[in-house]
């Protein structure tokens, strides 16, 4: 009680003088009036930090005498991500049957010459609060880690295991074919039909060749793949010139050291061939369409049932990731951005990009308009998916078509500006996250032997202009039109009708008159 009366008259104190007044009150000789402005005596001169804009840490690499190249990128945290990337995926599968590399990422993290399954190596892992995951696209197998600093040694060692040393048992096989027949069935059941329809555009640019072959492992395929064409496949693919241990938060002589200590001189279980049968195909963009008539009447039943749609992708090439022109292609990309007709604003599907403004915006029909850019080493695919009901098909391609083709207009100012902008913050926005950088930095230094930095591509981003849109539009448009479409394809051009279209000035179709309609 007596605290408390003491604090209440110190309180009225100081409303009533006033902060100097108590100030002055309180100090008396035991406490000399400082002033907060000038440095305390004894106490050590701060040192602050300063940001340049420049990353300190840049990227280090180092290849070993086998031809491994590790790359990494240190980041300040008690977490690391650390992982193995291979040149390897569907586009190499030309001389097998297609499914091989569906398969081995189902396959990943099985048993191992060390592990005597999933299970244990969940359980390692777990006692540095680990997780693992594999991924596979059309050019890029990569084995992740993320675990503490601490476990670094235990990680590395269990990612060559992984990657080395797979069991591949015949039950670990069967119950891959279950998982892939299981992943095949909801591929063409879900409510959402992006995978499907990039499958089929990839089909239609690049018709059986490369990044054209498919991803997904084919139904006819499940039951040929066994035990000794996975091991003939890895032999050829799985070599240490066609990988790259990527780490990001780590110091790059400890990742060193554990790769010389568990992938320098490990021999595979499937062994060495003396020359490995590597297809070395370029990509070759054929163009054309890939059809699927499909009842989506019944795709999302319940109470608030999505209306039957008729989905069309239509794409033309673009270049690949390592020439100049990717970044304004990256920025066109941005420009026409789009989205559902709920999507919130965003980067890449904001209320200002031009699928929104001149589709979504002037046409209630149609339910989504989105812009996609697939790039590879050898080539790339510029595409726009839109959906509608079956009826106002033809008006949809015809929307799409004209679109494309005022891609080779002049872009305004504050157009091209704000897609610059949208496309720095989105990449500097991703590149915060650990495994993005992972991601990043392995892929580049697979494709390239370097990477560039983010304040590089900004940079590269800021330059291009209005006219550099304008040369690499001009230039797409010249190719072949790939298109896939899916749902109820009665009212569908036919291809012929769309490729005038996009070779025409205003990217109309051709008028048709039909007696009966």
């Amino acid at each position: 009680m007596a605290a408390h009366m003491s604090r209440c008259r110190t309180w009225s104190r100081f409303q009533r003088f006033g902060i100097a007044a108590y100030r002055k009150y309180s100090s008396g000789s035991r406490y000399p009036n400082i002033s907060l402005s000038s440095p305390l005596p004894g106490i050590p001169k701060p040192v602050f930090a300063s940001v340049d804009g420049q990353e300190k840490y840049e990227t280090k690499i180092t290849t070993l005498e086998n031809g491994l190249r590790i790359a990494s990128q240190n980041k300040f945290g008690q977490f690391c991500t650390v992982g193995i990337l291979v040149n390897s995926g569907s586009r190499y599968e030309a001389k097998y049957p297609s499914g091989i590399a569906h398969f081995l990422e189902k396959l990943s993290f099985s048993s191992t010459a060390q592990y005597g399954s999933k299970d244990e190596i969940l359980l390692t892992l777990e006692k540095h609060g680990g997780i693992c995951d594999c991924q596979t696209s059309r050019d890029t197998t990569m084995y992740a880690v993320s675990a503490e600093v601490k476990g670094l040694d235990t990680v590395v060692s269990l990612l060559s295991d992984a990657v080395l040393q797979p069991r591949l048992l015949d039950e670990e096989i069967e119950m891959t074919k279950m998982v892939v027949r299981f992943e095949l069935e909801d591929l063409n059941m879900r409510p959402d039909p992006e995978p499907l329809l990039t499958e089929m555009i990839h089909a239609a640019a690049y018709r059986g060749n490369t990044v054209g072959l498919p991803r997904f492992c084919p139904v006819d395929n499940v039951d040929k793949i066994d035990r000794k064409m996975l091991h003939s496949y890895l032999r050829n693919y799985y070599s240490p010139e066609r990988m790259v241990l990527a780490g990001v938060g780590i110091e790059h002589e400890q990742l060193v050291e554990c790769a010389r200590k568990y992938l320098l001189d490990v021999k595979p279980v499937w062994g060495t061939s003396t020359v490995a049968n590597v297809d070395q195909s370029v990509a070759q963009y054929t163009g054309g369409i890939v059809k699927m008539e499909k009842d989506m009447s019944d795709v999302s039943l319940g109470p608030t049932p999505i209306p039957e749609l008729t989905h069309i992708m239509i794409g033309l090439e673009t270049c690949s990731f390592l020439e100049d022109d990717f970044i304004p292609f990256a920025v066109l990309n941005m420009m026409m951005g789009g989205g559902g007709s709920f999507s919130a604003g965003g980067p890449g599907k904001g209320m200002f990009t031009r699928l929104y403004l001149n589709v979504l915006n002037r046409h209630h029909w149609m339910y989504n308009a989105t812009s996609y850019h697939h790039s590879y080493e050898d080539s790339g695919l510029l595409c726009i998916h839109a959906s509608a009901d079956p009826r106002q098909v033809r008006e949809m391609v015809e929307i799409i078509t004209r679109e494309f083709i005022q891609m080779a207009g002049s872009a305004g100012e504050m157009e091209l500006e704000r897609a610059k902008t949208q496309l720095k913050s989105m990449l500097m926005m991703n590149l915060e996250s650990r495994p993005v950088i992972f991601e990043d930095v392995g892929r580049q230094v697979l494709s390239t032997g370097r990477r560039k930095l983010p304040h590089e591509l900004c940079d590269l981003i800021s330059n291009v202009t209005s006219s550099d849109i304008k040369r690499v539009t001009t230039k797409m448009l010249r190719s072949k039109p790939a298109v896939a479409a899916l749902g109820d394809l009665t009212e569908l051009p036919s291809y012929e009708h769309i490729q005038a279209a996009l070779s025409s000035k205003d990217g109309r179709l051709p008028r048709m008159y039909r007696l009966f309609r």
